[in-house]
């Protein structure tokens, strides 16, 4: 390390000792676990869960991007050496087949077997769970998280488990005791830990144990239908845990330090812990987060495919953006849908726009730091999101260059090349526009008041140099608002959305008409008070 970045980590270390953003406070609550001294696996180790049964999707990829914020956020504050997991359960029977994938008759003939036995429906991969695995590394890897993937079907085979399933099998009735309680009547009659692989069927079985064998780390169970008795190892790859049991067992065997999870699990994550201390391990460091949400209040599901994927954020917003969408407030719950990308770009390009005037000991809790990785960055000046989208909305624009022309006007130092990622928010207004704003707009036609003061807003507009700074403009626009007499300027500014942009929301008028220009602004009440004449 260089002395100046040094010198830059000392600042941040010190400025971090009081912040209060919850991933500084995450990462507190590790440091005082190993108590300040490295663990002697000589590095913390932070994990993240998939379960490889539906496409990733945006709740899991928001897992990750959580857990590297508290990772940095102890890098920050910590020399110790850290490692992120992010482990697929690979290994997990398919239950049911997903709503959105391909295929689906052929998944049927699969149900039960290993997702890394399943064939891909998209017949890209070696298996529908290595199909999944990649999806979820390609995302990961284009955000440029470091972790290391693991999957559970490598675990299981290599014998990298083997040494802690022989301990599940020595405090096996322990265990019973721990999950019986929490299981079914009818489910406790059949209850295991372990989950034998069928050698004929391939199928992960949930069957009873008959007998057990510690020194030669075997079990037994009854073949369904020909009731013969079949031994196999508990070893190798030939059993699974129940993922109540096999989440405390990897504990166990990685050592894992930090893991976050849904509230949904909060049941789970206690019996797991337990599971943990009785293999002799210590469960980790846990934060509940609330769950996503869609449109309509209900969860987010991989297998309905409901909500925001990942692909369809990024194709209408910066990467940045869905990663300030997740910093915030991680226990509370929020709805993950199209209309809430405006808002979080908007908001996201606020934090930035403060962060360079801000003291060290603001920045480390301004989300921008956090979003970046703990980097000292200075956000690009630009335009806000909400502005361009209206812009291409009364543009119609389909076409960068028509925004650029009005944009180069209102900011001449931007460019392509000047000012990249305004370019790529202007790609992204368009875009969400074209596929999201445009087929719902409506425009109607004034009423007689509003008229007058449409008619009284062009005739102000046109008093003023071309020139006119947002904050002038905005004046006057409240202002013919407040002398028309509206029963409130809430409905004025609803008027000028609904006439002049066919939208129920819309900007701040004064900076969109700055941008947009006087005389374009003029031509367009002209031709909206034009209609109705």
């Amino acid at each position: 390390m260089s002395d100046s970045a040094s010198s830059l980590a000392h600042d941040w270390r010190l400025a971090a000792q009081n912040a209060k953003s919850w991933p500084f406070e995450e990462a507190k609550r590790i440091l005082n676990r190993i108590d300040h001294k490295t663990p002697s696996k000589g590095f913390v180790l932070l994990e993240t869960g998939y379960g490889p049964s539906g496409l990733p999707h945006i709740g899991t990829f928001g897992e990750v991007v959580r857990t590297t914020m508290v990772r940095h956020a102890f890098q920050t504050l910590s020399d110790i050496p850290t490692r992120l997991f992010t482990f697929s359960d690979d290994m997990d029977g398919l239950r049911k087949v997903p709503d959105n994938v391909p295929n689906q008759e052929m998944l049927r003939q699969h149900l039960g077997k290993p997702l890394t036995q399943v064939p891909d429906p998209f017949e890209k991969y070696e298996s529908f769970g290595h199909h999944n695995n990649a999806m979820l590394k390609r995302f990961l890897d284009s955000f440029g998280f470091e972790y290391e993937f693991q999957s559970s079907t490598e675990c299981y085979k290599s014998g990298r488990f083997d040494e802690f399933l022989k301990l599940v099998l020595v405090h096996y009735d322990e265990i019973l005791a721990v999950m019986l309680p929490s299981l079914r009547e009818e489910r406790r009659q059949t209850y295991s830990p372990f989950l034998p692989i069928c050698e004929t069927t391939g199928m992960v079985l949930q069957v009873p144990i008959v007998s057990r064998d510690i020194d030669a780390a075997t079990i037994t169970y009854r073949e369904e239908g020909t009731g013969k008795l079949i031994e196999v190892p508990i070893t190798g790859g030939h059993c699974k845990l129940q993922w109540k049991a096999d989440w405390g067992m990897r504990w166990r065997a990685f050592d894992v330090d930090y893991e976050m999870s849904g509230k949904d699990l909060i049941d789970s994550v206690k019996l797991s812990s337990q599971i943990c201390r009785i293999i002799g391990g210590r469960a980790p460091e846990n934060l509940t987060y609330e769950l996503f949400l869609d449109e309509l209040g209900q969860k987010i599901s991989k297998s309905k495919g409901n909500g925001l994927t990942i692909d369809e954020w990024l194709t209408y917003a910066p990467e940045e953006s869905l990663a300030y969408y997740m910093y915030q407030s991680p226990r509370k719950a929020k709805r993950l849908y199209f209309d809430v990308i405006p808002r979080a770009v908007d908001d996201y390009l606020t934090f930035g726009s403060k962060f360079a005037n801000q003291p060290k000991e603001d920045q480390v809790d301004n989300p921008f730091w956090h979003v970046h990785g703990g980097m000292s960055l200075t956000a690009e000046s630009g335009l806000n999101f909400g502005i361009l989208l209206n812009l291409a909305s009364v543009c119609n624009a389909d076409d960068a260059s028509v925004l650029w022309g009005f944009v180069t006007r209102y900011q001449p130092e931007a460019s392509p090349e000047a000012t990249p990622f305004l370019n790529k928010l202007i790609t992204y207004a368009i875009a969400y526009y074209r596929d999201y704003v445009k087929p719902k707009k409506q425009y109607r036609m004034p009423t007689e008041l509003e008229r007058q003061a449409l008619v009284d807003l062009k005739t102000q507009l046109a008093a003023l140099s071309a020139t006119a700074k947002a904050e002038e403009i905005q004046a006057i626009v409240y202002q013919v608002g407040k002398n028309h007499n509206f029963v409130e300027l809430r409905a004025w500014f609803a008027a000028l959305y609904e006439v002049l942009l066919g939208q129920t929301e819309g900007p701040r008028m004064g900076s969109f008409i700055e941008l947009y220009g006087i005389p374009e602004t003029i031509k367009l009440i002209d031709e909206k008070v034009t209609e109705v004449a």
